[in-house]
């Protein structure tokens, strides 16, 4: 069976058995701790910290791969593009230039800019992996039932967890009607030219969006039915009560954050300098 991409994978894990709240608190505070900082150090140890996380969740990484290999290409094209635009960033962030190559004008490649755009791909590395963790490891409801919690509109907070329910759905969609139409006779392997795979593709689409508009017309009807918004306020059958390994988490994610933040901005720059 093919692995569904951001969708809730059950597991028996210290990471599952977390309150949506909590996962929900922590990520922001570990979110707004990497994008804060530029000092390697604390760059270095979030990363460890989340491959720790990630390690003891139980995930694994190839039932995300298809979406971290997205990141990375993501990640490489952005990096040239920083490089294109800004190619003396690091210079002046820095206050050193120190050439490794010497090439054309200002295109001169100096290890600042390279030490500038590594801190960079570690914020990537830090995040998304995070985020990814954070979805694959709260069922959709309890996510719903956390933003609730935390003071989100339980209107708003539903449409979030549809939104993240319908995306399984629609993978499973995909693959149905392509297994359909190749039955058929359409090809959309590699042997087929580009361009005639892209055409045939809209056989797949188009489908695709009817089926997706006749599903939403389903589940709009069957809220209406149910009264949904006729409340200011709801209960939430998924939402889980907090146990003592929640207050322990959101502890040592303040701390993590507080520290994070002291060891950026003590001396005055959210930068880690090394060429001084």
């Amino acid at each position: 069976m093919a692995v569904e991409m951001l969708s809730y994978i059950k597991r028996t894990s210290p990471v599952h058995e977390l309150s949506g709240v909590t996962k929900l608190l922590i990520f922001i505070m570990w979110s707004s701790a990497a994008m804060l900082t530029y000092d390697t150090r604390v760059l270095l140890f979030l990363l460890v910290l989340s491959i720790t996380i990630f390690i003891v969740s139980k995930v694994q990484l190839r039932e995300i791969a298809f979406v971290m290999l997205f990141i990375i290409l993501f990640l490489i094209l952005n990096n040239i593009a920083i490089y294109i635009f800004s190619p003396q960033e690091g210079v002046e962030i820095y206050g050193t230039s120190h050439v490794l190559v010497d090439l054309a004008g200002r295109y001169n490649i100096t290890a600042e800019q390279l030490f500038y755009q590594f801190n960079i791909t570690l914020k990537y590395f830090v995040v998304i992996p995070a985020a990814l963790l954070f979805i694959v490891t709260t069922h959709p409801s309890e996510f719903a039932a956390s933003l609730n919690k935390i003071g989100v509109n339980y209107k708003i907070a539903y449409a979030v967890s549809l939104a993240l329910r319908y995306i399984p759905d629609i993978q499973r969609d995909f693959r149905n009607i392509a297994q359909s139409q190749q039955a058929r006779g359409i090809d959309l392997s590699k042997k087929e030219k580009l361009f005639k795979r892209v055409k045939n593709a809209a056989s797949i689409i188009i489908p695709l969006i009817f089926s997706s508009l006749d599903r939403i017309e389903v589940i709009s009807n069957a809220m209406e039915l149910r009264g949904f918004g006729k409340n200011k306020k709801r209960t939430w059958y998924s939402a889980k009560p907090f146990k003592r390994a929640d207050y322990i988490t959101i502890l040592l994610g303040v701390c993590v954050l507080v520290v994070s933040l002291w060891i950026t901005f003590h001396d005055g720059s959210r930068f880690y300098n090394p060429f001084l």
